[in-house]
């Protein structure tokens, strides 16, 4: 029994680290002081989108400061907004899948996370890009989405 559970938290880990993002830091905004340790803020990130060229999603998200903050140890609010743009010439190396997790970043030390979910719009040539929190035990509504229009000319190719 206790192998079970030492093997399902390995998977869980596992599959967490590959599709683990890391943005890059645009800004933060304080939003309150603490004393010790980091003020709570906001923080921007950029996260380009590994499977379509030409596309960066940004997300805005809010992070505790103070002693556990600091350390890693707090767990972040499950409000965050997502803004895509097309930053270049978009351009699809291999079929997408019609939805697919594509970023994923913690938000508490074990449990919270924040998730981006791309899906695609074919009667529309749109990609639709979803950011929400979820936690193992009880997941958040809140929610964001935002969308990328490719020209018509180029289709966006779906896996089988």
């Amino acid at each position: 029994m206790r192998l079970r559970r030492v093997l399902a938290c390995a998977t869980l880990l596992a599959c967490g680290a590959a599709l683990a993002a890391e943005g890059e830091k645009i800004g933060t905004v304080d939003t309150a002081f603490q004393w010790i340790g980091r003020d709570h803020d906001i923080l921007v990130e950029a996260y380009d989108d590994p499977a379509v060229q030409g596309v960066t999603c940004y997300v805005s998200r809010a992070r505790t400061g103070g002693i556990k903050g600091t350390l890693g140890l707090a767990e972040d609010r499950a409000e965050a907004s997502i803004a895509c743009r097309q930053t270049g010439p978009i351009a699809f190396p291999q079929p997408l899948r019609k939805q697919e997790e594509v970023f994923s970043e913690r938000m508490s030390i074990l449990f919270k996370r924040l998730r981006i979910v791309r899906m695609v719009d074919p009667a529309r040539n749109v990609l639709v890009y979803l950011t929400y929190s979820e936690k193992l035990i009880d997941g958040s509504p809140q929610n964001s989405v935002t969308a990328v229009p490719v020209d018509r000319a180029t289709a966006i190719p779906l896996r089988k």
